[in-house]
C-alpha cells in the first residue's frame, strides 16, 4: 500500500450543481447547433450536392470544435441536440401545405447523414479522466 487514496469511480462521486457559466456555455452551443441545422436545411437543397456536403461539414465542424474547446463530451452533444431538434421541427409540414424538405434523396441524406455525424462526433469527443490526471487509470 503506497499511502495514496485509491481513485473512486466517477459514478460514486456526489452530484454537483453545474456552474451558471457552464449552463450558459451549453445553452449557447445548443443555439449554435440549431442555427447550423436551419442554415444546413436551406443550403443542402439549394446547391446540391455541394450544399449538402457543406451542411454536413458545418455540423461536424461545430460538434468536433465544441467538444475539443470544452474538453468534455457535453460540448459535442449540446450542438448535436440543437441541430437534431431544429431539423426535426423543420420536417413538419404546415396546414397550408408548405414544407421545407422535399421528398428527394438529398433531404434523406441530409437527415440521416446529419444524425450519423452527430452520433460520431458525440461518441469521439474527448472525455476527461477522473481527478484530472493525464496518466493512465489504474497503472
Amino acid at each position: 500500500m503506497s499511502g495514496r487514496p485509491e481513485p473512486t469511480s466517477a459514478l460514486a462521486q456526489p452530484l454537483r450543481a453545474p456552474s451558471p457559466g457552464r449552463v450558459a456555455l451549453y445553452l449557447g452551443l445548443f443555439v449554435c447547433g440549431a442555427v447550423v441545422g436551419v442554415a444546413g436545411a436551406l443550403v443542402q437543397s439549394a446547391w446540391f450536392p455541394g450544399g449538402l456536403l457543406l451542411a454536413l461539414a458545418a455540423e461536424a465542424g461545430l460538434c468536433v470544435g465544441a467538444g475539443r474547446a470544452v474538453g468534455r463530451r457535453g460540448g459535442a452533444v449540446a450542438p448535436a441536440v440543437g441541430w437534431g431538434l431544429a431539423v426535426i421541427l423543420l420536417t413538419t409540414s404546415r396546414p397550408e401545405g408548405d414544407f421545407l424538405f422535399a421528398a428527394g434523396s438529398g433531404s434523406y441524406i441530409f437527415l440521416f447523414g446529419g444524425i450519423a455525424v452527430a452520433v460520431m462526433c458525440a461518441t469521439l469527443a474527448p472525455v476527461r479522466q477522473p481527478d484530472g490526471g493525464a496518466d493512465r487509470l489504474r497503472k
